[in-house]
């Protein structure tokens, strides 16, 4: 049965030096096999894991949110797709910033289209935000620009019969006015009514595209003030997790490595609260005490084997193939097989407190996934987990509680993800209730479990299958054995964690 090492070793004797080697030699052959797979086919959802894990970080305060994007969008080289996506979310959450700011700018002839929109229905002329503007501006300073209106006829109409008849409006020809103002009624294009026609911003969806480009070059070549502080004030407002899981898949990795270098300096964890539960939480104490963090493949595999670990085994399975997994179950065997004396650990641990690295960190990290892959080939039963737990000093309880899986292997009380916890015992009795199942006439009823697939992340839960209260939590949740895998590896690397940081402050 594996030892956890959830006790403190004696930090002045670490133990077999060379069981230490071992373990980090064979650590390194099964980073090799992970990191194989994540430089080719499962790369991309690895950037977007590392993207979710990041956002999920709750240190950050507004003001330094904004000072990380603001410096990504004003380095060299410009990075036009950041600030494309940028402006995609301003114009849909912020749209009438943007058109106050194209009312005060210059006018593209491509804004034609904006004044075209005369019409009439039952109840009289609706015109669209342009076309009412254009009327409008026209009526009112008819003495200096009713002879810029083209007509579509043979011949104009006079202000006094437009006005009684405003449905005349339909027959102008909008291009060629449009192209008149522009040249001679500079008045228009600073007019009230101009202005408010673009206040909302829904001239922006006329031609998504070409404002696109017209603000990143007010942005970058034209350096506007305006711009800079309509985004500013944007960045400042949103949820740091909203701007992270929009904005960073868009950078190079090079620039990714370059924004959490500088994210690590804004980085103060609450650590009164010390939730090692949650991955992010875990992910954003190892960022704040690493003084380098090496290549971003490293980074890469820090965070899968952290805060993915059900997803990263799945990919494996999945997309590895066979020999990939007969590998990585070698691997893990072959881990799990060295000598498990308390202290044997202790090297590797005690590598953390000086080095202060993603590689140092990296080995315990890993050293968990391979518990929690054990776990899941090892312990498909209630006794053998409470088999394990006695080995390790683990205190528990049964609970008369019971739990079905889902399609993905998770038990239905449990979420996609460790960091959204289970629910308490209460709602497992309520779940349980009502997959009971009446048998007979004398109304007496029997807990009935169906099989399931046991490949992959999935057990085969029978009917003498339950929960299990753990003194790792205080006996707070109430575990199925298909959550108990992440549970437990978390909380070995948790406790491992600790110990880290009690020397670091001493």
């Amino acid at each position: 049965m594996v030892n956890l090492f959830l006790s403190e070793p004696n930090w002045n004797d670490i133990g077999d030096s060379d069981s230490a080697k071992g373990r980090i030699s064979l650590l390194s052959k099964l980073e090799s096999v992970i990191q194989s797979f994540l430089m080719s086919g499962g790369r991309s959802e690895a950037r977007l894991w590392l993207c979710n894990t990041v956002a999920g970080i709750s240190s950050v305060t507004c003001r330094h949110q904004c000072e990380l994007f603001m410096d990504l969008l004003r380095s060299k080289p410009v990075k036009y797709s950041l600030a494309s996506q940028l402006l995609e979310m301003i114009f849909d959450k912020r749209p009438q910033k943007v058109g106050s700011l194209i009312s005060k700018k210059s006018h593209p002839t491509r804004i034609s289209e904006w004044f075209s929109n005369f019409s009439v229905s039952g109840d009289g002329m609706e015109h669209g935000k342009g076309a009412k503007a254009l009327s409008q501006f026209a009526f009112v300073n008819r003495d200096i620009c009713w002879e810029e209106l083209e007509w579509k006829g043979k011949h104009g109409q006079s202000p006094a019969v437009v006005a009684t008849k405003p449905h005349y409006f339909l027959d102008l020809d909008v291009q060629r006015t449009v192209e008149n103002f522009l040249e001679n009624v500079p008045e228009f294009w600073s007019s009230s009514e101009f202005a408010e026609s673009l206040k909302d911003g829904e001239i922006l969806f006329i031609d998504r595209n070409f404002f696109l480009d017209y603000f990143i070059d007010l942005m970058y070549k034209e350096n506007s003030r305006d711009v800079w502080e309509v985004i500013t004030e944007f960045l400042m407002e949103e949820s740091f997790s909203y701007l992270c899981q929009h904005l960073l898949i868009t950078l190079e990795e090079r620039d990714f490595c370059k924004f959490l270098e500088q994210l690590r300096g804004y980085l103060h964890p609450r650590m009164e609260h010390k939730d090692f539960s949650n991955s992010s939480f875990m992910f954003e104490i190892i960022l704040s005490k690493c003084s380098d963090f090496g290549s971003f493949d490293q980074i890469l595999l820090l965070d899968a084997t952290l805060t993915k670990k059900r997803e990263l085994r799945r990919l494996l399975c999945d997309e590895g193939g066979e020999e990939a997994e007969a590998e990585t179950k070698d691997i893990v065997s072959q881990i799990c097989a060295i000598p498990d004396h308390d202290n044997s650990l202790a090297a590797v641990i005690k590598g953390c407190f000086k080095l202060k690295t993603v590689e140092a960190f990296k080995w315990l990290v890993l050293q968990s996934w391979v518990f929690y892959y054990r776990f899941l080939e090892g312990c498909r039963t209630v006794e053998s987990w409470e088999s394990l737990f006695l080995k390790n000093g683990i205190t528990f309880r049964r609970s008369n509680t019971y739990a079905l899986l889902n399609d993905d292997g998770l038990s239905e009380e449990s979420g996609s993800d460790l960091d959204h916890g289970v629910l308490k015992e209460t709602k497992h009795k309520k779940k349980s209730r009502k997959k009971r199942r009446k048998l007979g006439r004398d109304n007496r009823y029997k807990n009935e479990f169906l099989d399931f697939d046991t490949t992959k992340d999935t057990f085969a839960l029978q009917s003498d299958s339950g929960s299990l209260l753990l003194s790792t939590d205080g006996y707070s949740t109430s575990w199925s054995i298909v959550d108990l895998p992440e549970h437990l590896s978390q909380h070995c690397l948790s406790k491992w964690m600790r110990w880290i940081l009690a020397k670091c402050v001493e």
